[in-house]
């Protein structure tokens, strides 16, 4: 059974008191999602399937590198959540090598391993390790803030 819209939970703020970056389940699938300053939401608004799983692994990977500014408390992001999102990328793995990378993903959160060491195997799940994560979901923020204004 497809899940609703669940809350928006935020990984971490791109500039100090500036807008932030998060995910969020929406059914069977799940979406980045920005925060803005003035208390607003800004999905992002890429539909390419590949380009969507590039952003949510650069997503965890800026989480568990804590690569990015404190979350707003009140939506911040778990560890249990992350572990959802790898569960979902490895759901959408699209052969036996990235499942089974996702799933060695999963099992380093659950087992309680350093962020580092869960940031390098989300990493490998994908092109994201070839970027950096920050810059990345600077850039899809610009995206979602230039669509938003159309």
């Amino acid at each position: 059974m497809p899940r609703a819209v669940e809350p928006v939970r935020a990984i971490g703020r791109l500039a100090p008191d500036g807008p932030w970056v998060g995910f969020q389940a929406v059914g069977d699938r799940y979406r980045l999602v920005f925060g803005m300053a003035d208390g607003s939401l800004r999905p992002d608004p890429t539909r390419s399937a590949g380009a969507i799983r590039v952003g949510l692994i650069a997503s965890a990977i800026a989480y568990f590198s804590e690569a990015l500014g404190e979350p707003p408390p009140d939506v911040a992001a778990t560890q249990a959540d992350l572990a959802a999102l790898v569960r979902h990328l490895r759901a959408g793995a699209t052969n036996a090598s990235a499942a089974r990378l996702a799933q060695e993903a999963i099992d380093a959160i659950d087992d309680g391993l350093s962020g580092d060491a869960v940031a390098l195997r989300v990493a490998a799940l994908g092109p994201a390790a070839a970027v950096d994560p920050v810059q990345f979901l600077g850039e899809r923020l610009l995206h979602a803030t230039a669509s938003a204004s159309r």
